[in-house]
């Protein structure tokens, strides 16, 4: 079925000699009628990105590589970004923020009209795969505070800007599409169930391709 997803993760210098995985899954079930399958967004969309814990779960293999080559100290201070301070080692271990409960409520009001979990490939790969054909994205990566771990792994890795936003999530862990009229009410809504949200962009005409412009 086209509706049925899955991966296989990419995890090279994990696994040695005869270790091996469990992974498991869930399914889930939504009726016909209410499913995001994005044929309702137009151009004028906004983009309104929920707040990230961290890395999340995406670009260790990176982030493994830039602890080796750089030999830090997971012990080091690093800032939080909200006046306060936690280890390199926590930044980076900080658990994944589960978007399914606030992100249910939100859709009961009916304003939203696609979703984008970033998580492999970043924002640059993960949104345009709910774009109907015709529509490109215009994203502000000024729009947001970039939680400091990322500035930590950009610097000491000497990762290029485009490489973070296409292996990282930048602070960006979920992101709704919106009619530009409900924007201020879906953010004032997840603002309220406690999941930081702000308008980061938005859909226009062209190719399935994201641009990066400062607002």
């Amino acid at each position: 079925s086209d509706r049925i997803g899955g991966e296989t993760a990419e995890m090279p210098g994990m696994y040695q000699a005869e270790d091996y995985d469990l992974a498991g899954f869930a399914v889930g079930a939504v009726e016909r009628s209410r499913l995001l399958d994005g044929n309702r967004i137009r151009a004028g969309h906004r983009l309104l990105g929920m707040a990230s814990t961290g890395p999340h779960s995406n670009g260790y293999s990176l982030i493994r590589k830039v602890l080796e080559v750089t030999a830090a100290d997971p012990a080091q201070s690093i800032d939080t970004g909200d006046g306060d301070s936690t280890t390199l080692g926590e930044a980076l271990m900080a658990p994944t923020r589960i978007y399914v409960k606030p992100v249910l409520a939100l859709l009961e009001n009916g304003m939203i009209d696609g979703l984008a979990h970033i998580t492999g490939g970043g924002l640059t790969e993960n949104i345009v795969r709910v774009l109907p054909e015709g529509l490109g994205l215009v994203i502000h990566p000024d729009a947001w505070t970039r939680p400091p771990v990322f500035d930590w792994l950009q610097r000491n890795g000497n990762i290029t800007e485009a490489e973070m936003l296409r292996t990282f999530n930048c602070g960006i862990g979920m992101v709704a599409l919106v009619p530009a009229d409900c924007a201020s009410a879906v953010i004032a809504d997840a603002q309220a169930a406690g999941l930081p949200c702000q308008d980061i962009g938005f859909v226009c005409d062209g190719e399935p391709r994201v641009e990066y412009r400062p607002r």
